[in-house]
């Protein structure tokens, strides 16, 4: 397939293309076809962007139906119908039944806008410049939002030092019998520990890019307490795993806590349209108008599909019942393949539909296993410090004829890599599910 035109005029920094070296053509629902109409299974859904799947038809036809009325595309922050309908809907579905007390702000298109604002805000209502982040997590690539996200290779593009920001060890960075809040409590009683006071703590409840790391209810409840205790803000960063990644649509209910401030983005939209979003608690918005703007605040395009996914899947429970049965189906497909290579050092772990397939890190394994995978149709991609997780993340809505499929690719490719890495199955034959 040819990619000269890309290699000519494209910068180096292009990075999926070189994962998946076609050319796509065509998207419908869980399905990707490339110019020589090949198809692939898509187990990325776009980083979490494509909840629903590509170009849900529920979606785009309301979406056609909007533009060929002449509705508003570009608003900035002006009322327009569609914004009210977004308003409206969100409240009525979402906030209002969970008995939430949200303020909307409307930022800039992608998820690191989102989260600039969230730190911006916390930073004018404690009147600190602090914030705690924590090992492996990951919040955006521009100043503030890079400043608390933990991956080399981003903060080294950084191009300037990165300050303002405390790192504190993950749920489980020091293994399993540490409650690392304790940690972190402990450092912010001592006043000699060096940890300037926090305005706030920025958290993903599964990290998403950091290898699928998942926060135990418990620990979100502890890291909540400490919160109140020393008077600091919890944001949630729900971008990746909200919208209903983990079956739920925030991330955050099971674990019973109420986050401060909240930010959302990538399946917000519902259809892959720009749109991001901080929910912050009423007595927090000190905004004076216009001190946190952006020209493309108002894609009035997401906000019909946003609202119109909202009326669709989240009316009742029907979505969330589905993605539990689908996570109870990977999570056995996966945990069934590492214990056929038990001797590999092979894992699971993840949330809803976000689940990760831990393999050895530094062999590079997981990524032997996702260019494997692409070629028999399926695309996959990793996470984590050295990839070392294969990242099963496919739209909530895909079938389980096409999850099973997929499923079946990743099994024949982790057999094929492993094999040819010297490390053989002690069980033969789990494919044999249906």
């Amino acid at each position: 397939m040819d990619l000269k035109i890309f290699d000519r005029m494209e910068s180096e920094v292009r990075g999926y293309i070189r994962s998946f070296p076609v050319v796509f053509n065509k998207a419908r629902g869980s399905i990707l076809t490339d110019e020589d109409g090949k198809e692939y299974i898509d187990f990325f859904s776009g980083a979490g962007t494509l909840n629903y799947g590509h170009n849900n038809p529920v979606l785009r036809d309301r979406l056609v139906e909007y533009l060929h009325s002449d509705g508003v595309v570009h608003g900035l922050d002006m009322a327009t119908s569609a914004k009210k309908y977004f308003l409206q809907t969100m409240d009525r579905v979402v906030l209002g039944p969970r008995g939430m007390d949200y303020v909307l702000q409307f930022t800039g298109p992608t998820g690191t806008n989102a989260v600039e604002a969230a730190l911006k805000l916390a930073r004018q209502v404690k009147g600190r410049s602090n914030v705690v982040s924590f090992t492996h997590g990951f919040h955006g690539v521009s100043g503030g939002s890079l400043a608390n996200t933990a991956n080399r290779k981003f903060r080294q593009a950084a191009g300037v030092s990165l300050g303002n920001a405390a790192f504190m060890p993950y749920d489980g960075y020091m293994g399993p019998d540490l409650n690392t809040v304790d940690y972190l409590e402990r450092m912010l009683a001592d006043t000699s520990s060096g940890l300037d006071h926090p305005a706030a703590v920025i958290v993903e409840t599964v990290q998403g890019e950091g290898g699928v790391n998942v926060a135990s209810h418990r620990w979100l409840r502890d890291l909540e307490r400490v919160c109140r205790e020393y008077d600091m803000l919890l944001i949630v960063d729900d971008i990746q795993v909200g919208c209903g990644r983990t079956g739920s649509y925030f991330s955050f209910e099971a674990a019973g806590i109420s986050p401060d401030i909240v930010t959302l983005s990538k399946s917000l939209s519902g259809f892959g349209l720009p749109m991001s979003l901080v929910l912050l608690k009423p007595e927090l918005d000190v905004w004076k108008p216009g001190a946190h703007s952006g020209t493309f605040r108002g894609n009035n395009l997401a906000f019909i599909t946003a609202s119109q996914a909202l009326e669709t899947y989240w009316s009742d429970d029907s979505l969330s019942q589905d993605v539990a049965a689908k996570e109870q189906l990977v999570r056995d497909w996966l945990e069934n393949l590492a214990h056929s290579y038990r001797g590999a050092g092979l894992s699971v772990r993840g949330r809803g539909l976000i689940q990760g397939l831990v393999m050895p890190s530094g062999d590079g394994l997981a990524n032997q296993v996702s260019r494997r995978a692409f070629k028999e149709g399926v695309v996959i991609e990793t996470a984590g410090a050295d990839d070392e997780v294969l990242k099963v993340l496919p739209a909530l809505t895909i079938p389980k004829e096409q999850l099973i499929k997929g499923l079946e690719v990743i099994e024949r490719s982790a057999a094929d890599v492993l094999a040819k890495s010297g490390r053989q199955a002690k069980v033969l034959n789990v494919a044999k599910r249906a």
